[in-house]
């Protein structure tokens, strides 16, 4: 080898180096996962992305509830949900949660409206996969309905839930949920709303501007008083941050059904927007195979074509 040869080599090795250590410095910014005594802040560079509420909270002791998300931020870190809202003071951010929960004839709290019910956080983990930041936490489901011959409360229910968020995109985010409820009592039994509404399951308690508007694969929804039956996503859209800007979140029910729909309960003002499960009938949980529940929400800036959307959903699947 000459030694303008090796000259050559050196420098261009030296350049390819010197760009992998500049990647960093170059804006390509990473998730990260802060844990403090209240919960998990998830960041991608500087911005806030979302926080999972760990520590249980309450408004001068009522309402306590906690495995939730708030707030949920969009890609310009401005906060999308609401949280305690005088509407509704038990509606949180993003969360899942049912009205009947049954131990054969007897009712064990009320998850959804944060009545005699508590979530007990035994773990929280996370991990990095192909730049997926995923938490992994557990619950055991209690009620101080619900106690031992010492007068102590028991777990009926464990909750593994993962959250996995991905990395931004040029207008949007994925942050996708799996939600495992596997029963530790038998003839344990959960349902919605024990009316005509039935709603109760995956929610999302966001800020609503006038101009709100919602659409599926199927065309635009118009919301009613009960659920309505349309796709399997939901496009909920307006000047969500930015009164002269289009931004929306998209809920993905990854949910199997005879049909390529789902029941909806949609709200145009003060209320959150619910992808039905499993309606007013409850349905048994197992003690052996977990109900498994997916679900994704699609955070963007801009606008988000049904084809878009459709696309991505069909990735997801």
């Amino acid at each position: 080898m000459t030694k303008l040869t090796f000259y050559y080599k050196l420098k261009s090795n030296c350049q390819c180096l010197l760009g992998f250590l500049l990647v960093p410095l170059l804006g390509i910014a990473q998730l990260t996962f802060t844990e403090s005594e209240e919960g998990i802040q998830i960041k991608e560079g500087d911005t806030s992305v979302l926080f999972y509420q760990k520590q249980p909270k309450s408004i001068n002791g009522e309402f306590s509830r906690n495995n939730y998300i708030h707030p949920l931020h969009g890609l310009d870190g401005s906060v999308l949900t609401e949280d305690f809202p005088e509407d509704h003071p038990h509606h949180r951010g993003v969360f899942w949660a049912w009205h009947q929960v049954y131990i054969g004839n007897r009712q064990l709290g009320d998850s959804w409206e944060c009545s005699d019910f508590i979530w007990n956080i035994s773990n929280i983990e996370s991990s990095k996969e192909d730049d997926i930041l995923k938490l992994r936490v557990s619950a055991y489901w209690q009620s101080p309905l619900w106690l031992t011959r010492e007068g102590n409360q028991k777990p009926f229910l464990l909750e593994n839930t993962t959250i996995s968020i991905y990395p931004g995109k040029s207008n949007y985010r994925i942050i996708r949920f799996e939600i495992s409820l596997l029963a530790l009592e038998e003839n344990l039994k959960i349902g919605g709303s024990d009316d005509e509404k039935g709603y109760g399951g995956f929610s999302v308690r966001m800020k609503l501007p006038e101009d709100v508007q919602f659409m599926s694969n199927k065309g635009k929804v118009v919301p009613e008083n009960s659920a309505v039956k349309a796709g399997k996503w939901m496009n909920i859209f307006g000047s969500l941050t930015n009164k002269e800007n289009n931004s929306g979140i998209v809920i993905l029910s990854h949910q199997d059904s005879r049909e390529d729909k789902a029941d909806w309960i949609l709200r145009e003002k003060e209320s959150m927007q619910n992808c039905v499960y499993p309606g007013r009938t409850v349905v048994p949980v197992s003690t052996k195979d977990p109900i498994i529940l997916k679900y994704s929400l699609l955070v963007y800036e801009g606008t988000m074509t049904v084809q878009e959307v459709q696309k991505i959903y069909k990735e997801l699947k």
